[in-house]
């Protein structure tokens, strides 16, 4: 899997402490570590750290970015 993003930074969930007590597909039961999640934004605590990106949303403007994931 390649991530290609706009956003200069990515988040990284692992599920560690997933606790979903409704069933999956084919009533699988999903607990820790079932999943992971990849989420494209700015760096976190932007707002604080002034070499980073800002993060900061003006009134009037729009928040866009793209994220595009392809599989091989």
């Amino acid at each position: 899997m390649q991530v290609h993003t706009d956003q200069p930074g990515v988040q990284f969930y692992d599920a560690a402490f997933l606790n979903c007590p409704v069933p999956g597909l084919g009533g699988a039961a999903y607990g820790p570590f079932a999943g992971l999640c990849l989420e494209a934004q700015v760096f976190p605590n932007a707002p604080n750290q002034p070499n980073f990106p800002s993060s900061v949303l003006r009134p009037g403007y729009v928040y866009s970015h793209m994220t595009e994931y392809r599989f091989n």
